[in-house]
C-alpha cells in the first residue's frame, strides 16, 4: 500500500497511512463538512488522543485552518499536520 493512501469506505469512513510521523495511520470519517470518530494508531498517546477529542465534531475548513502545517520537532509534518493532509485527499477523492 502507498504511504500516503487514503481508503474510502460506504460510510463515509476513511484510513489514512501516515508518512514521517510516530503515528501509523488515522481513521476518520467526514459527515456533511463535520469530521468526527478520529483515530490514531501509534504516535503520542495522550497528544493523539488529545487532538482527538479536540476535533471531533469540528469543520473540517476549521480543522485545517488551525493544524495544517505544524512541525513536530525537526520533523516537516506532525500528527496534526498528517491529519490535515488527510483530510484533504478525502476531500479531493
Amino acid at each position: 500500500m502507498n504511504p500516503e493512501s487514503l481508503n474510502f469506505e460506504s460510510d463515509m469512513k476513511y484510513t489514512y497511512r501516515t508518512q514521517g510521523t510516530c503515528s501509523q495511520a488515522i481513521e476518520f470519517e467526514i459527515e456533511d463538512g463535520i469530521l468526527k470518530n478520529v483515530q490514531f494508531y501509534g504516535g503520542c498517546n495522550g497528544n493523539t488522543q488529545g487532538v482527538s477529542a479536540l476535533v471531533d465534531g469540528m469543520k473540517v475548513d476549521e480543522v485545517l485552518q488551525r493544524l495544517e502545517g505544524i512541525r513536530c520537532g525537526f520533523k516537516n509534518t506532525s500528527c496534526p499536520d498528517q491529519l490535515c493532509r488527510a483530510i484533504r485527499q478525502a476531500l479531493e477523492s
